[in-house]
């Protein structure tokens, strides 16, 4: 246990020093490139944080362990926006760039409603499964055209601070260096806490379902943490919040469409998944954008409401787990005051937002 416990520390200073490798070496890239760094975020970014849930959900299906497959990524897009955005914005203030609100998220909330589309006859066939890296594709391709159709005085602006700009990290070589680098701390630190993190659980008899819900999600999520933090105290927000969405949408279209391709069956999804956390993750997804319209900003309240939605969340399956007697009364007091509270300010917020021309100061 002792030596689980040292793993599990090295694995957490991999994943801080991974992450500020990642964050410094991909924003002076994109200003060297002059891409934008919310394209960044959506991209590099997020596909290298987004690596450990890969591994994970690729070797669980290859063990014969869909459970904890499809858990990880349902887990983690429940993790990455309640948690790591409620944490930055705890932090700093995240200034939401608009093209999330009236881009990134849409495609995130579409992506989840056609996995929910495609699984709710019980399982991911190889062919919904190749279909959804076809998306991922689709989706690369447009954001960097996008990109690359910006504005010359945008592109100048990133290369004169490039030039003003005379640091150690200022040569393309040397960044290049540090996203490798990053990338391969935070694989390896994820693998460590991962595995780490596993045995605790398996010696508490946890199920499978749960310990990809939970342990290894917030794990593989590490990296998205490291960096989404990381981000905010220098200042990058648009990667912050860049990195969150477009890892979420990377770990439906890419990881559940690698795993269910390798896997000859296809992925099934249990009861469990289909009749709650499934809906929980089109949800957290759905609440975004009201969250993200005001203000266009994610601020400290809010960020606090992420934070309290997902510690409820993790109490709901751990009394489940236990079948504790709480779970009903538990259950009740959410499905009953704390859900409509919460629909009714999210909307609340929206048109308050939309009164004042949603070009105030969030709080």
């Amino acid at each position: 246990m002792l030596t689980q416990v040292l793993f599990f520390l090295l694995g957490l200073t991999a994943l801080v020093a991974g992450a500020e490798a990642l964050v410094r070496g991909a924003s002076k890239i994109a200003m060297s490139l002059g891409i934008s760094p919310l394209v960044v975020g959506l991209t590099i970014v997020a596909m290298g944080t987004s690596s450990p849930e890969i591994a994970v959900s690729v070797g669980a299906v290859l063990n014969g362990t869909t459970d904890i497959a499809v858990g990880n990524v349902v887990g983690s897009n429940v993790f990455n926006v309640l948690f790591i955005l409620g944490v930055s914005a705890l932090i700093t203030p995240l200034v939401v760039h608009s093209q999330i609100i009236r881009q990134e998220v849409p495609i995130m909330i579409g992506a989840s409603v056609v996995l929910a589309v495609m699984v709710i006859d019980g399982s991911l066939s190889r062919a919904e499964a190749a279909l959804l890296l076809a998306l991922l594709v689709a989706y690369m391709v447009f954001l960097v055209r996008q990109s690359r159709a910006e504005s010359a005085e945008i592109r100048d602006e990133y290369a004169s601070a490039v030039q003003r700009n005379g640091a150690w990290d200022s040569h393309w070589a040397v960044q290049a260096l540090l996203i490798v680098v990053g990338l391969g701390l935070l694989v390896l630190g994820s693998e460590w806490l991962v595995n780490a993190a596993v045995a605790f659980a398996r010696a508490l008899g946890v199920s499978d379902l749960i310990i990809g819900l939970t342990i290894i999600a917030a794990g593989t999520s590490m990296p998205e943490v490291a960096t989404s933090i990381m981000a905010a105290v220098r200042g990058e927000r648009d990667i912050a919040v860049g990195n969150v969405i477009g890892s979420n949408t990377f770990n439906i279209l890419g990881c559940l469409g690698l795993s269910g391709v390798v896997s000859s069956n296809g992925l099934g999804m249990s009861a469990a998944v289909l009749n709650f956390d499934l809906w929980v993750m089109l949800a957290v997804a759905f609440a975004c954008l009201p969250a993200f319209m005001l203000r266009n900003e994610i601020g400290r309240r809010r960020g606090l409401m992420f934070l309290a939605f997902y510690v409820a969340y993790v109490a709901y399956l751990i009394l489940g787990a236990q079948d504790h007697d709480a779970l009903d009364e538990f259950s009740a007091v959410m499905l009953s005051f704390v859900l409509p509270i919460t629909i009714v300010t999210l909307v609340a917020m929206v048109i308050r937002g939309q009164g004042r021309g949603g070009d105030a100061a969030g709080p």
